[in-house]
């Protein structure tokens, strides 16, 4: 028997040994104290920006885990180090702000939390409503694990607590606070977002875009007065807007190539103030999604190129044309770095069995800023999702039972023990695999 092929055998008894004594400390962990930590996080949701509370509790728990804690990077955020010899700088990420919405789950430790709105000053009921929860909840059992684990990896650990991403706010802000400048440019970068479309426990991980990109975007539409009698006496802003509305819908249909994804949503037309006026503006709001620059860039030019052509066919001189402004609220698309995808599917699939492993593609394009940490410069990365719906429950809806609640819906709910061990597991497998010391 060859010393390389005894060399393999090794690797994957230890491999082996590892899952399963990890599946049976987190359990444990869980058990004593990640479950009764889920609860308080569930319990008391706190809005984007003003995570106070939240903050403090895992700034507490990081720091008695064993890590050098940082508060208040980029508003609310904390950074957690844990220096363990020479190796990479390897990054997990995990986002703590809830939403605005009041819960609606019939579970027993249901949020019943209200809190001032920083938007709007009002008071609101607040939810984890995306689960969030499970994201903090894990990084805690992460770091706990890691201590543990000390004498197995070298490197440097970077869990990063983030705020505000719910409204796209929190990754960029950090980043305005020069986290890489205080604590290190990683070499890695990791994130999991937990998913009621997924059963749980399960890891789904994708080689591309898991998240696409956002941008929000206006277009004023200038128009002409005029009594609705006398529409030929104005220009009215209401036709020209719905030119516009209906003119946008060739971009994904005609321009973008058939397998590239891509979404123009008109979310929202306003203009006028009465039936027989003929108002002198009107005021339409989009959303646009894509999973590449190159998509992003032909959406947005094609919007500002339909709108302003309309105008002109409408009649309206140079300094009229509708006006298109696109927010800075955008984010770029997620994209996962194929090789390390790849590579830590393998890992997990001889960790946790490739039973536990799926790539499930989007079926929607929702958006998140986590790729603001992974961009300028850019920083090989993976995002991937933890299921966290019982099996049963997907039975019972196929059998015309009452369905999976959807994120930020009022009814949400995740199953927290197998959600948050999975997080735990799936993240202490990955960084072992980029910061092992065998």
């Amino acid at each position: 028997m060859s010393k390389r092929f005894i060399g393999l055998l090794a690797i994957l008894f230890s491999v082996s040994a590892m899952a399963q004594d990890l599946d049976v400390a987190v359990k444990k962990d869980y058990d004593e104290h990640l479950g009764g930590l889920f609860d308080y996080f569930h319990r008391n949701p706190e809005l984007s920006s003003v995570e106070h509370e939240t903050a403090r509790r895992m700034a507490l728990e990081l720091s008695l885990a064993g890590f050098d804690v940082t508060e208040g990077v980029g508003g609310t955020g904390v950074v957690a180090m844990l220096e363990n010899g020479a190796g990479p700088l390897v990054m997990m990420r995990a986002d703590m702000d809830g939403l605005p919405v009041e819960e609606k789950s019939g579970l027993a430790n249901a949020s019943r939390a209200q809190q001032k709105d920083p938007i709007t000053g009002n008071m609101v009921y607040t939810m984890h409503a995306c689960g969030h929860d499970v994201h903090i909840t894990s990084l805690v059992g992460t770091a706990r694990q890691m201590v543990a684990r000390k004498d197995e990896w070298k490197g440097t650990l970077m869990l990063v607590v983030q705020p505000a991403e719910e409204r796209v706010l929190g990754a960029r802000a950090m980043r305005d606070d020069d986290i890489w400048g205080r604590f290190g440019t990683p070499d890695y970068a990791l994130a999991f977002h937990v998913s009621s479309n997924d059963v749980a426990g399960i890891i789904n991980v994708s080689e591309g875009s898991p998240y696409a990109g956002a941008d929000t975007v206006d277009i004023i539409i200038h128009g002409v007065g005029a009594h609705g009698a006398s529409p030929h006496r104005g220009k009215d802003p209401i036709v020209l807007g719905s030119q516009i509305v209906l003119a946008l819908q060739t971009l994904v249909a005609r321009e973008l190539p058939p397998r590239d994804p891509g979404v123009v949503t008109v979310g929202s037309f306003h203009s006028g103030t009465k039936h027989n006026i003929i108002s002198d503006e009107a005021h339409l709001q989009l959303t646009v999604r894509n999973t590449s620059m190159e998509t992003r860039e032909l959406l947005l030019s094609g919007i500002k190129r339909i709108a302003e052509n309309m105008g002109r066919v409408a009649g309206l001189p140079e300094d009229m044309l509708p006006e298109v402004i696109v927010s800075n609220e955008s984010v770029p698309p997620t994209i996962n770095d194929a090789a390390l995808a790849r590579r830590l599917k393998q890992a997990w699939s001889e960790a946790m069995g490739d039973e536990a492993v799926v790539d499930i593609p989007p079926t929607g394009m929702g958006a998140e800023d986590f790729p603001f940490f992974t961009v300028n410069p850019n920083i090989t990365s993976v995002y991937w999702e933890i299921g966290g719906t019982p099996q049963a429950d997907f039975e019972a809806e196929a059998a015309g039972g009452p369905p999976v609640p959807s994120h930020h819906s009022p009814l949400f709910k995740i199953s927290p023990e197998p959600a948050v061990m999975a997080g735990v597991e799936s993240t202490v497998v990955a960084l072992m695999e980029l910061m092992s010391d065998r």
